[in-house]
């Protein structure tokens, strides 16, 4: 069974001015997600700038969350990492402290071959025993995890379940959901890594969207998926069009930098970004308002 069908949030996490994490506001953002429709937390993944968390605060962040949200809906942790023995680490530890799932993205910079890549994930999945996403990204891993190697570890690993694609090649996605139902009898759960391509991916057989959008507007982005899935597809389709103006002002720089400067424009106070992240250029935030007021946000 799929961890979430529809819209799970990829998101953020708050900290104060001195860059601490505020789980005060953490508890505010994850009952307004829960209030909104959301279908699953995804926790401590880039939009939540885990690459510049402590490992103890990483394991901390989850584990609040896991309390917080306390079976409500299912929480995935972003466990990933470029060094085999770290992401094990962190995969065991946010299984112990109550995530539902895991999001694994590929390791980066050292840049792993295929068989390294099966190696990596096999390697994690046989350290615990939740369900496991793939993460495909290479605009910011370098590494396209191919469909044939998602199709391998699917069938290899029974926690391995699926994958969060990123990559944009909807010619390889199609290829890798040809290749599942021959070898998987199409038992993969796909989810679109990119808002401005959830109904096409969702076409193609997707179970859903890991979403920045979400962190701003998550009743939409839950109704996006679920008319879709009532075979409301012209309503599906109309809001995923209207959503693009505002998809690109929240990808106008890097992620996570516009989708906190979003939240602090509607009063969520969600505090700085950690560096090397800085504030957002100033023309940008005017383009970001723009759109924002246009979506009825602001």
């Amino acid at each position: 069974m799929s961890i979430f069908t529809g819209a799970g949030v990829a998101l953020i996490t708050p900290f104060h001015e001195d860059g601490s994490v505020n789980y005060t506001k953490l508890t505010e953002i994850l009952e307004e997600q829960i209030a909104g429709g959301t279908d699953s937390i995804i926790i401590c993944g880039t939009t939540g700038e885990a690459s510049t968390l402590s490992h103890e605060e990483h394991i901390e962040v989850i584990r609040y969350t896991c309390e917080v949200v306390n079976h409500r809906i299912p929480v995935i942790a972003g466990t990933g990492s470029n060094c085999t023995e770290t992401a094990c680490y962190l995969s065991k530890e946010a299984e112990r402290v109550g995530a539902d799932g895991l999001l694994l993205v590929s390791p980066y910079y050292n840049k792993a071959t295929q068989k390294g890549l099966i190696a990596h994930f096999g390697t994690i999945a046989q350290s615990v025993h939740i369900p496991i996403l793939l993460y495909n990204i290479p605009s910011r891993t370098g590494v396209t995890i191919q469909p044939q190697t998602i199709v391998t570890l699917v069938k290899e690993y029974k926690n391995i379940v699926g994958v969060k694609e990123a990559s944009g090649n909807f010619s390889a996605i199609a290829q890798m959901m040809a290749l599942a139902k021959e070898q998987l009898n199409g038992e993969i759960d796909v989810y679109s890594g990119n808002d401005d391509q959830v109904v096409p991916l969702l076409a193609l057989g997707g179970k859903g969207v890991i979403s920045v959008l979400s962190n701003i507007a998550p009743a939409q982005v839950h109704e996006m998926c679920d008319s879709y899935f009532r075979g409301e597809t012209t309503k599906s389709t109309q809001m995923q069009v209207e959503a693009i103006p505002l998809i690109n002002a929240l990808f106008c720089e890097v992620n996570p930098i516009p989708v906190k400067a979003a939240m602090n424009l509607m009063g969520k106070e969600t505090g700085p970004l950690r560096m090397p992240l800085t504030t957002m250029e100033e023309d940008n935030q005017k383009v970001l308002k723009k759109a924002m007021e246009a979506y009825g946000l602001l």
